[in-house]
């Protein structure tokens, strides 16, 4: 169990404490179910109403709060980044790996960096190169010439393709495919006939990727995914596909081939994105949006309807059908009111 004093929590957070700073905590815990020994902290306003009776031994707080709080406290700039900051210190999360198990099959040729570490039943192909700190947990797969960068994890049943090549300091969860197939075939009088996806993937670093999500391999350039990206889990990327630096994508979104994602966008849940098309930087799509062309202008876009109850659903759903129907009438009703008016 990892344990920090206040004064620790200071320096990580770059905050100014208020308070005892030998105190330690060895938790994160939410405000209404913190206790003794807990951090915790406040990020929305509306709950600064449960500060009295907060009984963390410290709360992470900003400064214009910093009067509610009876206790420890710790004033940040921000409280949920601080969050985040305290979480990782006090994280337990064992690695995915420890040392090179038995069972491992790593070919001779691998070049292997420093303090590697190779789950059980993992196949390590010819050329690999891993670099130093890198884990690789059971069951994985790496196929002939991939690279992975310093500091990089992969938890198990991760397939990383010939010739894929992972940054810096990278997470991908576990049954993730980096680097299959593109849906790449030419139809030739009926019948389907396959083109080889010779292009590969690059994933620039600090990228972390969820678990049972696929990208796919360019068919001739390569899929580009940026660095800082963060990518959900059961998410679909398909061949040729460029995400810029800092984008989010959330579950279950898809995006269809050689379509480019710019910087610092936002992708909700559910979300399927066309092909051919492009997303300048710093475009927000709310969740289960349906993106069929491109988009010039940042902000926020949203489509799709909302949930109604099955009644009002079924009347909306019939009126959409006669959208066309109402479309004609209203057009013939202008040309009259039209022509009434010249009259």
């Amino acid at each position: 169990m990892a344990v920090l004093t206040l004064a620790e929590l200071a320096t990580i957070t770059r905050g100014e404490l208020h308070g005892d700073a030998d105190a330690v905590v060895s938790m994160v815990a939410p405000m209404d179910k913190a206790k003794a020994g807990d951090v915790t902290f406040l990020s929305n306003p509306k709950y600064a109403k449960h500060l009295g009776e907060c009984q963390a031994t410290v709360v992470m707080i900003k400064a214009a709060q910093r009067d509610l709080c009876q206790g420890n406290a710790l004033v940040v700039d921000d409280p949920y980044v601080a969050f985040a900051k305290v979480a990782q210190a006090l994280d337990t999360t064992p690695k995915a790996a420890q040392g090179i198990a038995p069972s491992a099959v790593v070919a001779a040729d691998v070049k292997l960096g420093t303090n590697v570490s190779i789950g059980a039943n993992a196949v390590v192909e010819s050329g690999v190169e891993l670099g130093d700190n890198v884990v690789i947990g059971a069951g994985c797969f790496i196929g002939q010439n991939a690279k992975l960068g310093n500091n990089t994890q992969l938890w198990a049943n991760v397939s990383i393709y010939h010739r894929v090549e992972l940054g810096s300091d990278c997470l991908v969860q576990s049954n993730t495919v980096i680097g299959s197939d593109g849906f790449g075939y030419a139809n030739d009088k009926g019948e389907w006939v396959k083109i080889p996806q010779l292009g590969s993937v690059r994933i620039g670093n600090r990228v972390e990727i969820g678990s049972c999500t696929t990208i796919d391999r360019g068919a001739l350039d390569d899929t580009i995914i940026e660095d800082n990206v963060i990518i959900d889990n059961q998410i679909q990327i398909a061949h040729n596909v460029k995400i810029g630096y800092g984008t989010a994508m959330a579950g279950g979104t898809v995006v269809a081939g050689s379509t480019t994602i710019g910087k610092y966008c936002i992708i909700g849940g559910a979300t399927v994105i066309n092909g051919h098309i492009e997303i300048v930087d710093g475009v927000t799509i709310t969740g289960m949006g349906m993106v069929m062309r491109s988009i010039e202008e940042k902000g926020m876009y949203s489509s799709g309807i909302p949930l109604q109850s099955n009644k009002e659903w079924r009347k909306t759903a019939a009126r959409v059908h006669r959208i066309d129907d109402m479309n004609k009438r209203l057009k013939a009703v202008e040309r009259l009111l039209n022509q009434d008016a010249k009259a």
